[in-house]
């Protein structure tokens, strides 16, 4: 439940990143967000959605260990390594954040500051940039490797080894528990990593603005109620 645990921390703490925010500019007349408000948001929203998928990592890796090791399980996910890995994603995804954020608020904007999206999201504050933002898209693009895909695929890896081991169990109950431990995690990664897919590994042939609107809408507000639902559904 630890690693369950830094997981309710950051959906919360994304939502109200967010939220907030965002019902006030519903609610007000003056749709207006201050310079440092709207930086912060968008270290904190970019930094705690970096944490998520580093997370979900560590917990496919858990899931591994549970399915594919169980006798050994104790001792290799004691609290120490559970701590170390929990502190490596959530350093991960903040500096990751703290490099995106100061860039992006280093861009020189143009007269028109209307951000056109529902919060500080740094694709919609790079599109107000007066310059070529190449090297921005560069540095998204990295990141979503760095912090996206390369996650992905371990997470991807864990549960190729999963369902090795689970179709060589022979009885059928074993199988149905052994899939169970796995299910509300995997539902939670194919959520999470589909939509920032869509959204950051292409910057330039992603989403319209609306589908940009839509997805962080989803992670605002749905992810956070959903995850909870998930895991409660299992137990």
């Amino acid at each position: 439940y630890f690693l369950l645990t830094n997981l309710s921390l950051i959906d919360v703490s994304y939502a109200t990143s967010i939220v907030p925010q965002m019902l006030v500019h519903f609610l007000a007349e003056q749709k207006v967000i201050p310079y440092v408000s709207c930086a912060a948001q968008l270290f904190f929203s970019l930094g705690l959605g970096g944490i998520e998928f580093v997370l979900l990592t560590v917990m496919a890796y858990d899931r591994y260990v549970a399915v594919c090791d169980p006798l050994r399980y104790s001792v290799i996910m004691h609290g120490g390594l559970c701590t170390r890995l929990a502190i490596t994603s959530w350093v991960s995804g903040s500096v990751n954040s703290l490099v995106h954020t100061t860039i992006t608020f280093q861009l020189p904007m143009c007269s028109n500051k209307f951000i056109d999206h529902i919060s500080c999201e740094i694709l919609a504050v790079v599109r107000l940039a007066c310059v070529d933002t190449s090297s921005n898209e560069i540095a998204m693009m990295v990141s979503a490797t760095v912090l996206l895909m390369s996650p992905f695929c371990l997470v991807l890896l864990s549960y190729i080894k999963i369902i090795t081991t689970i179709v060589k169990i022979r009885s059928t109950e074993g199988r149905k528990k052994a899939f169970q431990t796995c299910a509300s995690h995997l539902t939670v990664v194919v959520l999470c990593y589909g939509m920032a897919i869509v959204t950051y590994i292409q910057p330039r042939s992603g989403p319209s603005v609306l589908q940009e609107k839509l997805i962080s809408l989803f992670y605002a507000i749905l992810t956070p109620m959903l995850n909870p639902l998930i895991y409660s559904l299992r137990n």
